[in-house]
């Protein structure tokens, strides 16, 4: 089978072919067949690094759903949710962990809240916990596109590649405009090695108009990887317009995000990557 995919000159140079026109039509297309991807190549991909890979989590692993509790409570659902989600900002992730419990055990069919547990737990490095938590989640709502893509980066982070695709396959399937979900599948198959594909995936992400000093690092991170130093200094120039210089907290994935760039695009810089 003939692939669709460029060489890696033509990637390289197909910003400078491309019009508005063409890209719209471009988007236009994927919108309407929630697929832009060469879909035989890449499964064939992954059933070949799945071969590599630690057996999946089994999705029927699950958190326990607590019998519903009846009575008045004292705090608003929606205190508990705001005060969860400082805590978390805090890194306080054992009081956020109990604050959303105490939500699960008030609403325990609320899909949403068991993904929200979930994110804390990966934030605190629990992985198992967060899968299990996402699994509940989708039990409870299978087209929650936002429990997918962060299941598919707790997977992703366990290096079930193969895996992670699938799952933000599937939040982008549900949410065509799912950027965040476009970013995290680009950076998966970065990490795979498959460039050209990661550079597709971020030029279609950049076409929704949102989080582009998030897409434009990722895509100068790829260039940069992939050897187009060219492309990567642009690129990674762009995403310091975008991204904000002053963060007021330092668990803002923009702000760390800049200091990123700023020290990938040092180490480009220095005498000693010429």
């Amino acid at each position: 089978m003939k692939s669709k995919y460029q060489t890696p000159e033509q990637v390289t140079q197909k910003h400078t072919r491309w019009g508005k026109g063409s890209l719209k039509l471009m988007l236009l297309s994927y919108m309407l067949s929630h697929k832009y991807m060469n879909t035989h190549s890449l499964r064939a991909r992954q059933d070949h690094l799945r071969q590599r890979q630690c057996p999946i989590p089994p999705t029927s692993r699950r958190a326990q759903i607590p019998p519903a509790k009846s009575g008045a409570e004292s705090v608003p659902d929606s205190c508990l949710r705001s005060s969860a989600w400082a805590k978390a900002q805090q890194g306080d992730y054992t009081e956020a962990i109990g604050l959303l419990s105490q939500l699960i055990d008030r609403h325990p069919h609320t899909a949403i809240d068991y993904n929200n547990r979930g994110l804390v737990y990966f934030q605190s490095g629990q992985l198992e916990q967060a899968i299990a938590d996402y699994n509940t989640a989708l039990q409870l709502n299978p087209k929650l596109a936002n429990a997918y893509n962060n299941r598919a980066n707790s997977y992703a982070a366990c290096g079930l590649l193969s895996a992670a695709l699938a799952d933000y396959d599937r939040a982008i399937d549900l949410n065509p405009s799912y950027v965040r979900a476009l970013i995290n599948r680009g950076i998966t198959l970065r990490d795979l090695g498959w460039y050209d594909q990661a550079i597709e995936n971020f030029d279609i992400a950049l076409l929704l108009g949102q989080l582009e000093g998030h897409i434009y690092a990722e895509r100068g991170r790829t260039y940069h990887l992939w050897g187009d130093w060219n492309c990567c200094i642009a690129d990674y120039r762009r995403a310091l317009t975008q991204l904000p210089q002053k963060s007021d907290s330092s668990f803002d994935p923009a702000g760390r995000l800049r200091l990123k760039v700023i020290t990938w695009l040092e180490q480009l810089l220095s005498p000693r990557s010429t």
